[in-house]
Parts: C-alpha cells; structure tokens; sequence
C-alpha cells in the first residue's frame, strides 16, 4: 500500500478515522440492471436536486484498468436542470487515488431502500469534477424490506473479549448497521471472532447514542479497512430490574405524540404513542419507514399532549416486534425525567384511571385547612405547637400548594372540589422523600384513604428509578397507637423482616422550652461540629442497637449526590432546609450526637424537620449535662419550644425523663418499593389493574 494510501487512514481531529473510498460489492446486481424497475430521467433530475438541496452525496462507480476493483467515491452532485450533471469530488474520498487509473461506469445513488445506478455518459473527469451526461432511463436495484439511512461522523466503539477498535457509522437500518473500522496497530482484527457477540458503542461528542451486545452478520477486509455489518443480538433489551406489579399502560385519546431529533440522522421525528406509562411508552412504524433501532438512545424527546406544553425526558428504544396487522411495535423506556415533567405525566394518567385522583393540583386552601381540623389531623395539642406561628404556617403552604416546587408534592383525592383524603411529600434530605400528612375521611363509603395511598405508589413506583429524582429512601413518622399507619407501614416492616430494605426505629418526643439562664457545660465535656470519627462511633452505636437505614439517610461522610445541594435548591426556591451535626463529648470521648434540623414553619404539621434528633451512644450520659448541650443549640430557632426527638427510648425511660409522646421513624429503601406495593394487595386487596 503507498503512503498516500496509509495517509488516508491516519485519525484527523477530533479522533474520527479517515477512511479509503468503499470497494464496491455488488456487481451481481449490475449484471441484473434488465430486471430492474426502471426510472425515467424526470425523475432522476428531481432525486438528483434534491440531493443538492439537502447536501446529500451520491457516489461514482470506478473500476481500476489493471485489478478491475470497483470502488464507491463520494461525490457531491450541483443542481440538475438540463440533460448535464456536474459532481464535485469529496476531498476525504478522493485522497489516495489516481483517477487516471480507474474507468467512470456509473452515478449511484442509495435511497436507503433501494440503489440507483444511473449508466451516465462520461463528459469530463478531473481532480475538482466529473461531468456526466444523463440517460433517458436509470435502475432501480435491489428493494430492502427496511430503509438504510446513512450516517455521517458517528464513533463507534467494538469491544469483545480484550479486542477493541474504533471505527465510524456508515449507514444504519431499525434492523442492524454497518461499521467500517481502519487497522490499527494495537487492536488486530485477527483478535476479532465473527461467531461470538460484541459490545457496540455510538458516539457523538462524547455522549452515547447506541449501546448494545450484537452479531456479527457478515465481515469484509478492503485492504485499508474492515467494514462489518452488525444486528443487535437480544430481541428485548431487559433495562431495569423485572417487577411483579408495574404501572398500567394507557392507550389515550387523543394520542400523544413524541418529538425528538433522531440521534443519528439529525432530522425531527414525529410519532404517535400507542400507549403510554410513567415507564415508557411503545409506538408503531412502518416496516419499510421505521427509523428505531433497538438500543438507541435517545438524549431528548417531547411528550406532547395536543399541542400542550411538552414533557421533556430521555429514553432508548428496547425493543421491536413484528406486528403484521399495524407494522413494527417500538418500546421506549425513560431513562431520565425531571420531577415536574415526570408529576405533569403522573398526574394526567392518574386522571385518565380515577377523575378523583388529583396529584399536585392547585387545592383551594380553605379547603385544605378545613379538612386537617376536620378530619382530626390538626388536634389540640399539635395546634397548640402551630397556633402562634399560625401565620406562617399558611405562608408556607400557599407557597407549597400554589407554586408545586420540585421538592415538595402533594396527592388529594377529591369529589366535586371537597377534599375527602390527603398525603403529601417533602423532599427532606439529599436522596430521601419524607410521605407525611395523610389523613382521610369516609367518601361514599369507599376508602378514600387507602386511594390517596395508592396514588402515592404508584408514582413512586416509577419515580424513584429517575436520576434526576435523587431518590433512595422514602420515610415517614407515625404514632404507635396510629392504627392506619402502624398496619400499612409498621406491617411492611415486619413482613419484610429486612431491616436493611425497611427498618423502624422508636424516638421519645418532648417539646423542648428555652431556658431563662444558659446552663454552662460541665467541665470536660464539649459541642461542638461532629468530627469524622465521632460519625465512626455513631456509625458503630447505631448498627449495633439499630442497623436500621438512619444513618444512611443522612449520607454521614458523602458529598451531596448533585451539583446543587439540597439546602441550596430549598433557598433557590424561597425556602429553607437544612441540618448540622453535632457531637456531645467528655473528654474526646462520644456521649451523643444531636442533628439540628431547620426548615421552614410548617413544611411538617409537626415540626419533626424543624427540631433537634439525639442519638445517645452511651446511657450514663447525665440528663442535665444533655438539657445544657440542647440549650446551646436552642437558639437557632425561633419558637419558644423546640420539638426533640431522643433515641433509643431506653435512655428516656432510664433517665425518668418526662416526654410527651413517641414515634416511629419508618425508612424504605426503595429497591423494595415493589415489594411493599405486593404486601399493600395482598394484606389489603389494592389493585393496580
């Protein structure tokens, strides 16, 4: 091979190999031209103009005098107005080749269903030209059962067993692609077995279009390069974990539709949704149309319903099942959806299953009081915590009920504007979603209560699998005389027997007064921010009483898992939240650890994200050396009493200390979301059908 030819193989910038021209390998078919469909030459000048208006390449067939090797060089053909064609050469595919030693045969032009040979008459051929005159007739070779498109600066990545190359996407069809790859050096393709499965990667820019194992179908050495034709090798692509109970897909009228430009042709696509879930979404093309391959990725696509604001997300094609009555059945699973996008989809299938099923709606907020303090929500003794701040408690969820920020939402189940049950959702640590104010009452003697909390599953059932989500944890806090919570929460628990899936935990609560003169710490003993191996010691206290999933919650020694906190995200959104660690010590040696938690007033009815939560490590820890810690940390907040929460609650009985009431913080992780969706319909007969 001479240098020139070498050259041509050489990556240019950006790391996309430059490829010698194609060898053409199929002159079965040029020996068929008789029983070809003819195209007369009207219509080969308007294919030919509008390839020229699109900045489309057609290709010229040469054959070499000497070897009689044909080979495909791109060309880009001017406007076609009279009976001439003139072809500017491509500089890419022209490099390497001495045009005096090849012989002009053909124009080809590929479609993507079907190949065009037009057997022009040479005029001129030069290292700028080809000048050709167009016949009275063309052919049309070779009808494909599926359009190829082709592609124009796709990477693509091959790796199988310790061999790997790189290469770029010639043409793709919703069935396979092909892929030519230059020798290199460190990946010989005698590495490379044509039997066993590859790993394929696209690329565009550094992000992924394409991922997938896939066959090999056919593999041909040109000499300067390998080009291979590939199919993906699963008939179904299995993206996420398998789950008993899924969420109802929905066939809607009117059908929404999906918009996105396509990964690989660059080009808009509209299609209409067969039927749509919070999951994904399956659509129908035609089989000689169908631009989905399985495994493509798509970065961003628009749900839109009847020209409403779209839904934006980012999905990939799973599968493709041959329906011969409607055509070719496509699958698409979201891969990602921002939380206002994903509750804007939730909500209106909610509404196409149950009218009365409302998810973050705008709620009248008369109303709303109305049905805490009428459902008993709101009793004497919690409103004798709320009453004085009153005002901004309503402050608060006007705020919250009016603007549906992304870290708060709210379900209600309603009839004719009454509110007959009520949960709502906080997103209260970096990657945990507190489920706190339910609270129901009788609707025409269905379990309105039980209905608000299916709603909620259900849209957790999908939502936590979203990056965009932060979701890990879902937790709640609930009385142990609580009838309703105690079987639907506490039940799980004991089911599920894993305390590293559901765990549960028992705080004393008191509400902690400020006290007129500051007790002064003893000697010895210090507050002060927790240190890394105080939260060691914490660590090994709490999974020894507890082992339950606290401490993960509070992500002891991570980073916040995104770019923004969440303390950050709650002030950006004109709120607050946020909590510090302390260490209560004697001598270096770890008592207790306090979490000051600080949110706005009545982000939770009962304040419990909004108070100081005690961990006590060693239950010699005297009563008043911890009151004189607490005070120190009173002053970061505003109410005259600031609600505490102790554990273990062995430590307050011990101690004889005086404490209103207990309750149990419930933690699922939500790997086990369908698992509790499975206790909820059998222990309660749920249906999600």
């Amino acid at each position: 091979m001479d240098a020139i030819r070498l050259g041509s193989l050489l990556p240019k910038k950006g790391g996309v190999i430059r490829l010698p021209p194609r060898l053409f390998q199929h002159e079965d078919l040029i020996q068929a031209l008789g029983d070809a469909r003819p195209i007369d030459r009207a219509d080969l000048k308007n294919t030919l103009n509008h390839i020229h208006f699109m900045d489309k390449v057609a290709f010229v067939h040469l054959r070499h005098n000497e070897h009689e090797e044909g080979v495909l060089v791109k060309a880009l053909p001017g406007p076609c107005l009279g009976k001439e064609l003139t072809c500017r050469w491509s500089e890419e595919d022209l490099s390497g080749l001495d045009l005096e030693e090849y012989q002009f045969l053909h124009v080809v032009i590929d479609d993507g269903r079907s190949m065009l040979v037009v057997p022009a008459a040479l005029e001129e051929i030069n290292r700028s030209c080809l000048i050709v005159r167009l016949p009275n007739t063309s052919y049309a070779l070779g009808q494909r059962q599926a359009r190829r498109y082709r592609c124009h600066k796709i990477a693509v990545d091959l790796i199988q067993s310790g061999f790997q190359a790189k290469g770029e996407l010639s043409d793709f069809s919703p069935t396979g692609f092909r892929v030519r790859v230059a020798h290199i050096a460190s990946g010989s393709f005698h590495w490379f077995n044509s039997d066993a499965l590859v790993n394929i990667h696209f690329r565009k820019d550094q992000q992924i279009l394409f991922s997938g194992l896939c066959e090999c179908i056919r593999q041909q050495d040109n000499l300067g390069d390998n080009e291979i034709v590939l199919v993906p090798a699963d008939r179904k692509i299995q993206r996420f974990k398998r789950r008993e109970i899924r969420n109802r897909r929905q066939a809607l009228v009117p059908s929404p539709a999906l918009v996105f430009d396509h990964p690989l042709l660059k080009r808009k696509i509209h299609l209409e949704v067969s039927d749509i879930s919070t999951s994904g979404f399956s659509v129908y093309e035609k089989a000689d149309e169908g631009t989905l391959m399985q495994g493509m990725i798509i970065s961003e696509l628009v749900i839109d319903f009847a020209g409403a604001s779209g839904m934006k997300c980012s999905a990939q094609v799973i599968y493709r099942q041959d329906e011969k009555k409607d055509g070719i059945r496509c699958g698409l699973a979201i891969l990602d959806m921002d939380i206002n996008s994903y509750s804007r989809l939730a909500y209106l299938l909610t509404k196409a299953l149950d009218p009365h099923a409302h998810l973050s709606n705008d709620v009248d907020m008369e109303d709303l009081w109305e049905f805490f303090f009428d459902t008993g929500f709101i009793y004497p003794s919690k409103y004798r915590l709320i009453q004085s701040h009153r005002e901004d408690f309503k402050r608060t969820y006007r705020k919250l009920y009016k603007s549906c920020p992304e870290i708060a939402r709210h379900f209600t189940y309603q009839k004719n504007g009454r509110i007959y049950a009520h949960m709502s959702m906080v997103r209260a640590y970096e990657r945990t979603w507190m489920i706190h104010h339910h609270a129901a009452r009788i609707m025409d003697s269905r379990r309105a209560g039980f209905l608000v909390l299916k709603q909620v599953m259900l849209y957790l059932n999908d939502m936590h699998r979203l990056p965009s989500t932060e979701m890990d944890y879902a937790m709640c806090y609930f009385r142990p005389d609580s009838k309703f919570p105690g079987r639907v929460f506490g039940g799980f628990a004991k089911a599920l027997d894993n305390i590293r899936g559901c765990s549960m935990d028992l705080f004393s609560y008191l509400s902690f007064p400020r006290a007129s003169i500051e007790a002064q710490l003893p000697d010895g003993w210090a507050i002060q921010e927790a240190s890394n191996l105080d939260l060691w010691k914490l660590r090994r206290f709490y999974n020894h009483q507890s082992g339950g999933l606290l401490l993960d919650v509070l992500r002891l020694g991570h980073w916040p898992s995104s770019s923004e906190s969440l303390g950050a995200l709650f002030e950006k959104l004109g709120f607050v939240r946020r909590w510090k660690i302390y260490s209560l010590t004697l001598h270096g040696e770890l008592y207790a650890v306090l979490i000051a938690n600080q949110s706005d007033f009545g982000l939770n009815l009962s304040e419990l994200l909004n108070g100081i939560k005690i961990l006590v490590t060693k239950e010699s820890l005297p009563w008043d050396v911890l009151s004189s810690a607490i005070n120190e940390l009173v002053p970061l907040y505003e109410s005259y009493k600031v609600p505490v929460l102790i554990y273990p609650v062995e430590y307050v009985d011990g101690k004889g200390i005086p404490y209103e009431k207990q309750y149990r913080l419930w933690i699922l992780s939500v790997q086990y979301g369908n698992e509790y969706m499975e206790f909820m319909q059998k222990k309660f007969r749920i249906g999600y059908k």
